[in-house]
């Protein structure tokens, strides 16, 4: 019988500059009726275990504890009452200053590799924006109410900034303002500083050391610098020489108007109220963005989730599902993670066998690649005509510029943003010698940049989940 909803489990996992913790979701998959491929798409989101919140455990200044959070992590999915093996998608989002450690790689596939068959190990300040803004719920409300908000997540060591309308993401940005950039104890000592703290100690012309007492007045200063320069981009553009050096992003593209801001992460938990039990900077600079928002040009909406709206962003809203009509080869191991994407324009007026080579062949040279070394991503948006003689075409066209690929037997990736991926697979196959290690995709949309995490296949091997991202460790 055929299958038209399915219910996938996900696992959302942050590890922070102040905390780590995570999210268990789950998400409802079902057929759109409407769809001329009835292809499925995810029609509810809902929260099933929301963790434990720990302070990010470190070795030292440059190092996370791997093992203690690995620990953590297998004690919270047993509390769950959840195994590994049931999750089928999700994310690790290692953010902020824990993205800038010297083992956040490690972190990141540490415990993607514990945590279950497909969990996307990620981080990146523009995906972080973008996932806190859709954990935050304030995608949603820009989406039901038909506003442009303005969603700013402040963290431990970043803030991150999404402008949203109408649920569409218009614009992200990051900037290094957080609360645990500096901290200090209930005795007034130093314990951290953060580079970002450092830099804005220098721009005040203080000189305090780890271990110095600092006094109250100092971390008012620091606080109001940092709200300073956090307001400086998102009113933009930023313009001050230490806005500039803490940015991690460009400037935010603005649209004609900003109906309503909305701010999220452990610091807004502080602005709305919430107990300080971090030794840091956060309920300081908390209260100093309080005096600053009756200066922004719209209200202030406080959203549903504050400090756990990156962990529910990655684990219910960093997936994509693909198209029905897939092709698959039988003995392709998955998932596949951290896939580059590389787009590939055909000029329909000129659709012939070099112009095609040439143009797949200029893709590999654009990002440094080459053909037959590593994993790949080819992203067509509209490549042909699903006809028979501009399939078998594109399919000589991919067999050509694949040679090394093919010898050697490593898989080819084709994705494309319209309805074509079984017809493209089943030429390729009939009409080539590339036989096996194929997997084409479609309904996707892609762009230049992205990476991809691509989940085993479900419903039958009829759909695959994939996690879009950008992948940027500092």
């Amino acid at each position: 019988m055929e299958t038209n909803k399915l219910d996938i489990l996900s696992v959302g996992v942050d590890v922070g500059s102040s905390t780590s913790h995570l999210v268990f979701s789950k998400l409802l998959l079902e057929k759109d009726e409407r769809s001329a491929t009835r292809r499925f798409k995810i029609r509810q989101r809902q929260i099933i275990y929301e963790g434990r919140i720990i302070h990010t455990p470190l070795l030292d200044d440059k190092t996370i504890d791997i093992d203690k959070l690995t620990e953590f992590f297998k004690a919270e999915y047993k509390y769950a009452g959840i195994h590994p093996k049931d999750i089928q998608t999700g994310a690790v989002i290692v953010t902020g200053e824990s993205a800038r450690k010297k083992n956040a790689r490690q972190i990141a596939e540490a415990l993607s590799n514990d945590a279950g068959k497909f969990v996307a190990a990620t981080a990146g300040p523009n995906f972080e924006s973008l996932i806190a803004a859709m954990g935050s719920g304030a995608a949603a409300r820009s989406k039901a109410d038909g506003k442009i908000i303005l969603s700013c997540d402040i963290g431990g060591g970043t803030s991150n900034i999404a402008i949203i309308k109408n649920g569409k993401t218009l614009s992200t940005s990051c900037i290094s303002v957080g609360g645990r950039l500096l901290g200090v104890g209930s005795n007034g000592k130093i314990w951290r500083i953060d580079p970002p703290a450092r830099m804005v100690m220098d721009h005040l012309g203080l000189h305090h050391r780890i271990g110095d007492r600092i006094s109250r007045t100092d971390i008012k200063r620091i606080a109001a610098t940092f709200g300073k320069v956090l307001f400086e981009v998102i009113t933009g553009p930023a313009k001050s020489r230490l806005a500039r050096q803490l940015m991690l992003t460009d400037n935010l593209q603005f649209p004609d108007r900003i109906d309503e801001y909305s701010f999220s992460g452990g610091v807004a938990e502080l602005m709305y109220g919430g107990l300080n039990h971090y030794d840091d900077i956060g309920k300081v600079l908390a209260d100093h963005i309080n005096t600053l928002t009756p200066r922004l040009a719209a209200d202030v909406v406080e959203p549903a989730n504050k400090i756990r709206a990156t962990v529910i962003g990655a684990g219910a809203y960093s997936l994509s599902i693909s198209g029905s009509s897939c092709f698959m080869d039988e003995q392709l191991a998955f998932p596949f993670r951290n896939v580059p994407v590389m787009r590939v324009e055909f000029d329909s007026s000129n659709l012939n066998f070099e112009h095609m080579v040439s143009q797949i062949n200029a893709a590999f040279r654009r990002f440094d690649r080459v053909e037959g070394e590593d994993i790949v991503a080819l992203y067509f948006q509209d490549p042909v005509r699903a006809s028979y003689p501009q399939l078998e075409l594109f399919a000589r066209s991919i067999e050509a510029s694949h040679a090394s690929s093919i010898k050697s037997g490593l898989p080819i990736i084709l994705i494309f943003g319209t309805d074509i991926a079984s017809g493209v697979g089943n030429v390729i196959r009939r009409e080539t010698d590339l036989k096996s290690n194929l997997l084409t995709l479609d309904e996707l949309t892609l762009a230049d940049g992205d990476w991809i995490d691509i989940g085993e296949p479900l419903v039958g091997s009829q759909v695959f989940p994939v996690t879009i991202k950008s992948l940027v460790f500092h």
